[in-house]
């Protein structure tokens, strides 16, 4: 069986359903269209008797590099209105969430399979898979961490404990797949051109497991989680998600974008550049050109 819709492809073979986010020229940048499509898929490998694993991919060269945000902190859209609605913005991204987290409360196990990049909203989708195999020049991480986002399925602390959590979110910093695996947060990491075999290789070793084997292991180590707190770890992040996107310096992040340029004002994050308490003035054009790969 194959399938696709606007932003996945579907396709199941070997007791196997392939989810694949496509949208390659954006480097599968996640919409909520792409969120409710992939709660979709999950729901139909999950009807489809002959399905038993659930491998989760990116097209192209990507695994995904986050929200599509281009156009709303450039102004293609207005993110952030005179009056914020806390509650509208949360319902929002409460239910991007709930989509990706359809991954980890799926009866039937997850792998991610990760190359390129999975990072800020996409790491919050590869963080829900069961499983996460990258390819060891794959980057993981969540940059937004820095200015303007919060993950909201709170995966990092259940996967690397508190201090190594607060390491990559009081950072933004990004891992590559061998640094990922050596932390635990992904099970392996291996060479590029052996990624798909590996992921397979896994796959073979779970499929030859009767389905009700595979649910009941899977939904006993999930509960372990959800007495830990995890839905309301959650509902603290997603609500911490909105405010930074309309804090002082949320506000002075996007003025930055709609000025110089979205992939500047991302640029300026991710290098490292101070980011003021408060907001405060924008950077001049001058400091602007001298980020790494930008031209006046």
């Amino acid at each position: 069986m194959t399938a696709s819709t606007n932003t996945i492809a579907y396709e199941v073979r070997d007791h196997r359903a392939y989810i694949t986010l496509n949208r390659p020229d954006r480097l599968n940048a996640i919409t909520a269209e792409m969120a409710r499509e992939i709660r979709g898929a999950v729901a139909a490998a999950n009807d489809d008797s002959t399905v038993r694993v659930i491998i989760l991919q990116g097209a192209g060269r990507a695994f995904s590099a986050g929200y599509d945000l281009k156009m709303y902190a450039e102004g293609g859209i207005d993110h952030q209105p005179e009056v914020w609605d806390p509650i509208q913005d949360f319902r929002a991204m409460k239910a991007n969430t709930d989509d990706f987290f359809s991954l980890w409360r799926s009866a039937k196990p997850t792998i991610a399979k990760v190359r390129g990049y999975a990072v800020a909203g996409g790491s919050d989708i590869a963080l829900s898979c069961d499983l996460v195999v990258m390819a060891e020049d794959a980057k993981i991480g969540y940059m937004p961490a820095r200015i303007w986002g919060c993950p909201t399925t709170a995966m990092w602390v259940y996967r690397l404990g508190a201090e190594r959590a607060k390491r990559m979110l009081l950072t933004g910093d990004t891992i590559d797949g061998v640094q990922a695996k050596e932390w635990g947060l992904v099970i392996d990491a291996v060479p590029e051109a052996d990624l798909d075999g590996a992921v397979e290789k896994l796959a073979d070793r779970m499929v030859s497991v009767p389905t009700n084997q595979l649910i009941m292991q899977k939904f006993m180590i999930n509960q372990a989680y959800d007495n830990m707190g995890l839905q309301s770890t959650q509902t603290i992040a997603t609500i911490f998600d909105g405010i930074t996107r309309h804090s002082p310096e949320g506000r002075w992040f996007v003025d930055f974008a709609q000025e110089h340029g979205f992939d500047a004002a991302v640029k300026w994050r991710d290098q490292g550049r101070f980011i003021p308490d408060g907001g405060g003035e924008l950077p001049t054009a001058d400091e602007v050109a001298t980020l790494d790969g930008i031209r006046k």
